[in-house]
């Protein structure tokens, strides 16, 4: 791995809609090269997390190629969750090569990534109100317009994997929150 990978950046990406990828070029406009974290990896089939790692990991390396970004400037690593916070970064540090810099805005990454002696980044919000995987989850499930909210490759995947399908069924059969 190059020495330039400096940074990381961690989302669920449920899924990869143009805020993520907004986020992404920020970071990268900025840096040299970027690991990219998939939270939640082990998690798939409920309505927070509908999307598997690798499903999520085709759709933004089939954005991301659309977009030109050479492949040489990122990296992807699922990143599991851990009901054990203080545990959480050294499960991180275990998967990901060295990094410096982490780009978040979720509060307890920052926190906890802060607290473990990283510098850590804020991004700038990308029309957050219509550019969530919340939102884009809401409007599949209510039958609203929705491709709009998310790249043309991922919208591919989406429509040729019947992870639309999927979804409507999760919102149906699970009566646990989103």
């Amino acid at each position: 791995m190059d020495m330039e990978f400096e940074a990381l950046i961690i989302g669920r990406f449920q899924p990869f809609h143009y805020g993520h990828l907004h986020a992404v070029k920020y970071v990268l406009e900025r840096e040299g090269g970027l690991y990219i974290g998939v939270g939640s990896a082990l998690e798939a089939y409920t309505k927070r997390n509908p999307f598997t790692f690798a499903e999520r990991f085709r759709m933004i390396v089939s954005t991301l190629r659309e977009e030109g970004i050479d492949s040489s400037r990122y990296y992807i690593f699922p990143i599991p969750d851990s009901d054990i916070h203080t545990t959480w970064v050294s499960i991180v540090e275990t998967i990901v090569p060295p990094f410096k810099r982490v780009y978040s805005n979720d509060p307890l990454t920052r926190s906890l990534m802060r607290r473990s002696g990283y510098e850590v980044r804020h991004i700038p919000l990308y029309q957050r109100k219509i550019f969530s995987g919340e939102e884009f989850r809401r409007r599949v499930v209510a039958g609203e317009e929705w491709s709009e909210l998310i790249p043309a490759p991922v919208k591919e995947i989406l429509i040729r994997e019947g992870l639309i399908e999927r979804l409507v069924e999760l919102w149906r059969d699970d009566k646990s929150e989103a």
